[in-house]
């Protein structure tokens, strides 16, 4: 018996502060200026939630509690340290895989625990039990697969077999008949079977979805994670765990609506439509708009930047593997000295994952009322002189409103063709995630500065110094 033991009364009082917490911190997410102390007042919670669980007089064994916590936090610390940004989509899917795998983890141990001396267990904790054994394998080895083609461990683009969705669709239905003879027989190589069925459907279930929806699977997996977890709190009788796994349950099932609006995209099209996936043809130089690409020098487009009075930076992925955020913080400040108007435009499935730009471009401690979302800054490109598109391609695709045929058609996109002159830094010419030609790079309006885009930049920052 714990020798810090307290009432449940007390317990539960503190599960009631932690969750209001935990609620205040999740809505200061919602904006960049509030993000850090968002995370800080739900930071507070889970450690008020934490500290008094391990009050419970039930619990018996600290040292085995306080081994885990000390290896998670030198984890947990070390990983967030040393992640550089660029590879925050594939941290953020990794540390989600853990949660689910923990929730199944700690389903099956209970089951081990309660089945075999339990005439029967109640239909309310092995309906939980399953439920997380099902849910969170899923997570898990799905966010491992998110995880792998992030890292560019596994290819980016859709992996797909004859009769993939027929094959999944039977898997799934074979797991919740075994998990319903599992209810039945409490039998726990019923259980084994369960888990690894789930397993393989996590995988079978990501290796089909290419990486222009990775935003959107990170969070639908999120939303599996949180729902495992809450699961496991009815299991284990936790109001903490049940309060905070609904939470994220909730949170990022809202948010994977929200993503699929942003890209015009249904649920079932993301997990069954293998977007992403480059048809014969379609990757080839774009030839679209007048069927010229107009390349600019570095001078050139400097002299454009600086006589400005309003530049848009339109930030994507490319930016974020080159790393070149701090040098496009130093061109704005520049642009800003000469008395020109800089504004970043976020397209909420920009990058890798949702918030990607926000998360990026706070590094290098870019002003948040610089930041505006693309609601907001669509109606502004047509005042606008120069938008300086670093690194995004598909999320400024004019086919999204002109092309019926293309895959993105109906995505609302970033009117970057609005603007008087567009300047594209761009390693190439290669499509995006999307697979297909991007008529912003033809149009007349549009020039291309090519190469990496951090030396682009930092040669654009020399050359403004100089006018």
């Amino acid at each position: 018996m714990s020798v810090l033991a307290v009432s449940q009364s007390v317990i539960d009082l503190s599960y009631l502060v932690a969750a209001v917490l935990l609620i205040v911190g999740i809505r200061q997410l919602s904006s960049p200026q509030t993000a850090r102390l968002g995370n800080l007042v739900a930071a507070v919670g889970m450690a008020i939630a934490l500290g008094f669980t391990l009050t419970d007089s039930d619990i018996d064994t600290f040292w085995l509690i306080g081994a885990g916590v000390a290896l998670g936090t030198v984890i947990g610390v070390a990983s967030a340290r040393l992640v550089k940004m660029t590879a925050m989509p594939q941290m953020v899917a990794l540390f989600n895989g853990v949660g689910g795998g923990a929730a199944a983890l700690i389903a099956a141990a209970e089951f081990h625990r309660h089945a075999p001396d339990a005439d029967r267990l109640a239909g309310d904790v092995i309906a939980g039990i399953l439920f997380s054994a099902l849910v969170g394998s899923v997570s898990f080895s799905g966010s491992l697969v998110a995880f792998g083609k992030l890292q560019e461990l596994l290819p980016g683009r859709p992996l797909t077999f004859g009769a993939q969705q027929l094959f999944n669709a039977a898997l799934a239905v074979a797991l919740v008949v075994l998990a319903v003879v599992t209810g039945v027989t409490e039998n726990g190589l019923w259980l084994v079977l369960v888990l690894v069925g789930a397993l393989v459907l996590g995988v079978l279930m990501v290796l089909p979805i290419g990486g222009a929806d990775m935003p959107v699977v990170i969070s639908l997996l999120n939303a599996f994670t949180g729902l495992a977890a809450a699961s496991t709190g009815f299991v284990l009788d936790n109001t903490a765990l049940i309060i905070g796994g609904t939470l994220v349950g909730a949170s990022g099932t809202l948010l994977t609506i929200l993503m699929g609006r942003a890209m015009n995209r249904t649920l079932g099209n993301v997990l069954f439509g293998a977007f992403g996936k480059v048809a014969e043809g379609e990757a080839g130089p774009a030839v679209a708009g007048d069927g010229m690409v107009r390349a600019a020098s570095a001078e050139d487009v400097a002299v454009m930047l600086a006589y400005a009075n309003r530049v848009v930076i339109v930030p994507g992925y490319g930016l974020a593997v080159a790393q070149a955020q701090h040098e496009v913080r130093q061109l704005a400040d520049l642009l800003e000295e000469r008395g020109v108007d800089v504004r970043y435009a976020i397209h909420p499935v920009a990058g890798r994952m949702p918030g990607h730009m926000n998360v990026l471009l706070a590094e290098a401690n870019v002003p948040y009322p610089q930041l505006y979302e693309m609601e907001q800054i669509n109606p502004e490109f047509p005042r606008t002189d120069v938008a300086l598109v670093i690194g995004a391609n598909d999320v400024v695709n004019p086919a999204a409103r002109s092309s019926p045929g293309s895959p993105i058609y109906g995505m609302p996109i970033l009117d970057v063709d609005r603007a008087s002159h567009v300047v594209v830094l761009k390693r190439s010419m290669s499509p995006g995630f999307a697979g297909i030609d991007n008529e912003l790079f033809t149009s007349p309006r549009t020039v291309m500065l090519f190469g990496d885009a951090k030396d682009s930049v930092t040669r654009l920052i020399a050359d403004v110094k100089t006018i």
